[in-house]
């Protein structure tokens, strides 16, 4: 893939153009929503996971490939995109490929970066040349935008593994204040969780399978709000909603609470909640971009609001 390369940067040409006021700095009135949906205009992206690093957005996606009369997804590589403002994106170009892992043998999906100790760790689904139909790596790199190696040269989780679902994808990692790293993932109606040790390469439990969350399908995503949990997911299938549990603790037990993000254009709904400047924010992909389909795939961001008990209230979907 020639991660080393120089790839350029371009001014995506969805986005409005750069504007101060579109996020406040600090406290004070919120700004009215300044970029448009889907963000990102220029080719077809999906399965979102968003890092906040020292004050810039790193979006990591997939990108859909797949032909408009495809009947299934095509994803080779995953763009990473940054922003300051959430309205002007820089596409960074691919940074990570199912290639670059010699294990595999040609297909991702849905992933997510996160940093420790000054390092970034990136989790991908991909197919297996082994055994197993997708397994779990990871790779490493020094920036949010690497270059990325794969840091095992083996997967970090297999469908041999005991314990492991039918189809391990969907990795979802969460490093709480206590250093533990909490790692959830699965699809199919199995949900897997299994602790991470420091290394951020290797499990350093059992692999537990969870239960009690209604209608668990797939798209698992653990973030933090004051003293509570959440652990949304795509609920019901294809078509999806993302519901959501929380919980005091990463691991549960977990409390249901219901719909946070509804149906959209897609039959797959794929959801990452992050915080920026004070303001929560889900980052999630439709079919809306033209030419999209269930397989070709946009996406798009908007607020997440939360009332005085911490709970989140039901995402408004923007458009245009």
């Amino acid at each position: 893939m020639g991660l080393g390369a120089t790839v350029a940067a371009a001014t995506l040409s969805g986005g409005l153009v750069a504007n101060a006021a579109a996020l406040p700095r600090s406290g004070g009135q919120r700004a009215a929503q300044q970029w448009s949906n889907p963000i990102i205009q220029h080719i077809h992206t999906a399965d979102p996971a968003v890092l906040v690093h020292q004050d810039r957005v790193y979006l990591y996606a997939g990108r859909d490939v797949a032909p408009p009369e495809a009947g299934d997804f095509l994803i080779n590589d995953w763009h990473v995109f940054s922003s300051d403002d959430l309205s002007t994106w820089i596409d960074h170009g691919v940074r990570l490929s199912w290639r670059d892992f010699s294990w595999s043998d040609g297909a991702a999906y849905a992933s997510q970066c996160v940093e420790r100790d000054g390092r970034f760790y990136w989790y991908v689904p991909i197919s297996d040349r082994g055994p197993a139909w997708f397994s779990i790596g990871v790779a490493v790199g020094d920036s949010p935008l690497g270059p990325f190696r794969d840091a095992r040269g083996t997967p970090l989780v297999s469908g041999s593994d005991p314990g492991a679902p039918t189809l391990n994808i969907d990795p979802t990692v969460f490093v709480d204040e206590d250093g533990q790293a909490h790692l959830y993932w699965g699809s199919w109606w199995e949900l897997r969780y299994a602790p991470l040790a420091d290394d951020m390469i290797s499990l350093s439990g059992p692999v537990q399978t969870i239960t009690g969350l209604p209608g668990f399908w797939e798209a698992p995503f653990l973030h933090r709000r004051g003293d509570l949990h959440y652990l949304s997911y795509a609920a019901g299938g294809n078509p999806a909603t993302i519901d959501y549990a929380t919980s005091p603790s990463p691991t549960g037990p977990w409390t249901f609470r219901g719909t946070v993000n509804g149906r959209v254009s897609s039959p797959t709904n794929h959801q990452a909640f992050f915080e920026f400047r004070g303001q929560w924010y889900i980052a999630y992909h439709t079919s809306d971009l033209p030419g999209g389909t269930q397989f070709r795939r946009s996406v798009c961001v908007d607020r997440v609001e939360y009332d005085a008990a911490g709970l989140m209230r039901p995402v408004q979907q923007t458009r245009g």
